[in-house]
C-alpha cells in the first residue's frame, strides 16, 4: 500500500497543498533505522516565509485537507502536523 500512497502524496496532494500557496517548497524523507512492520515511515515537510502563511493554511485549508486525507486512507495512515523552525 504504501506504494499507493506514496504516488498520491507525490502526484496529488503535495501539488494541492502547494497550490494554496501558503508554502514556497517540501521535501518527502523517509525514516531509517525505525520499525517498518506496518511499512515505511515517512515525513514531509513544508517550508514558509512567515508565519502568518502557515496560520492561513491553518485556518482556510487544513480541515478540508484532512477530511480528504481521512477519505482516501481512513485509518491505514497515520498523520500529524507539527511547527518547526530551522535553526541552521
Amino acid at each position: 500500500m504504501h506504494e499507493v500512497w506514496l504516488a498520491w502524496m507525490l502526484d496529488e496532494h503535495i501539488p494541492s497543498i502547494l497550490g494554496t500557496g501558503c508554502f514556497i517548497r517540501h521535501q518527502v524523507v523517509r525514516l531509517l533505522e525505525t520499525d517498518e512492520t506496518d511499512g515505511p515511515v515517512y515525513a514531509v515537510q513544508y517550508y514558509i516565509e512567515s508565519k502568518a502563511q502557515y496560520n492561513t493554511f491553518i485556518d482556510v485549508y487544513q480541515a478540508a485537507f484532512k477530511n480528504l486525507e481521512q477519505q482516501q486512507w481512513g485509518d491505514r495512515i497515520f498523520s500529524f502536523t507539527s511547527l518547526m523552525q530551522v535553526v541552521n
